[in-house]
């Protein structure tokens, strides 16, 4: 992943199912074709091997399991997310949270297949702790501000400042993202203006009327 990066989490949204997440995965490249943006992809599971292999930006998974590939009904090994064509994954969204204990078995087991891995966190202490299991970034996201319209970049700077110190302390190597909230090139600067490495976002392009104007706009606060 090229820094400083959007991450743009498709979910599971109506929008985006099917061939309608295929033609914004579409639309997404052609942006980071033309504006020189790094932006990278998360669609749902279904369709994440068709788009990796139709796609030149990264694609993500947005989730992955702490088991081996085998006798595995309806789970996601980390090979699973290789083979398909992943480049990486999400772990621990709010909306997806996984214990600890198989956070600490998968991290390790992603870095050696060579995925890297986006751990989410709720708010700092989770951040910190999260940081001593070594994910290559961590992305800090309120959940009570995800998909509203107030970016936690406004309404809480000093989480993403906190956020970013705190884990650079416990580890110097692992970038820092921010979400919730993103709409507009100003939140993508005021994200990096507070030491952050990029934003991971969702609602902000996936329900905007015109998606493709709303991640251009998303790409000038890159610059």
């Amino acid at each position: 992943m090229r820094l400083p990066v959007l991450v743009l989490n498709f979910k599971a949204y109506p929008e985006i199912l099917g061939k309608r997440g295929w033609a914004l995965a579409k639309v997404c490249e052609e942006v980071a074709k033309e504006t020189g943006a790094s932006i990278v992809i998360a669609p749902p599971a279904p369709d994440l091997a068709h788009i990796a292999k139709a796609s030149r930006i990264p694609v993500f998974g947005q989730h992955v399991d702490a088991v081996e590939a085998g006798q595995r009904t309806g789970w996601i090994p980390p090979e699973a997310l290789l083979e398909a064509g992943a480049a990486g994954t999400l772990l621990n969204h709010s909306e997806r949270k996984v214990a600890w204990e198989e956070m600490a078995i998968v991290i390790p087991r992603c870095r050696d297949l060579g995925l890297e891995v986006i751990g989410c966190a709720d708010d700092v202490v989770e951040a910190e702790t999260l940081a001593k299991l070594g994910p290559d970034y961590i992305a800090i996201e309120p959940p009570e501000l995800i998909g509203g319209d107030l970016s936690v970049t406004t309404a809480k700077p000093e989480v993403v400042s906190g956020a970013v110190e705190r884990i650079h302390v416990v580890s110097p190597n692992v970038a820092v993202l921010c979400g919730a909230g993103v709409k507009n090139h100003k939140d993508v600067r005021r994200a990096l203006d507070l030491g952050t490495s990029g934003v991971l976002l969702s609602s902000g392009v996936v329900k905007a009327k015109d998606p493709e104007r709303a991640l251009r706009d998303l790409a000038k606060g890159l610059r």
